[in-house]
């Protein structure tokens, strides 16, 4: 349960800040190797474009930060 939480903290904060800072890795890369279409329609006043690159990076930076805190956690715990 603490992983999930790990992990919606993580994809939040980075949704946000690639929202801001549009040049974050590896948004750009996935979009491309995926070969979809690039648009200018606005959501939310916001590139569609833009918002699904955004949900790239917070779900590739989630998994990573979520991993983490599991390998981690498996690490502090002693083993029965």
């Amino acid at each position: 349960m603490k992983g999930t939480l790990v992990f919606l903290a993580v994809f939040l904060a980075l949704v946000v800040a690639t929202i801001a800072y549009a040049d974050l890795p590896p948004r750009k890369q996935i979009y491309s190797a995926l070969n979809l279409p690039r648009t200018d329609y606005p959501v939310l006043g916001i590139q569609a474009t833009t918002l699904i690159e955004t949900v790239f990076n917070g779900v590739v930076y989630g998994i990573v930060a979520w991993l983490v805190y599991t390998f981690l956690e498996k690490v502090r715990k002693p083993a029965k």
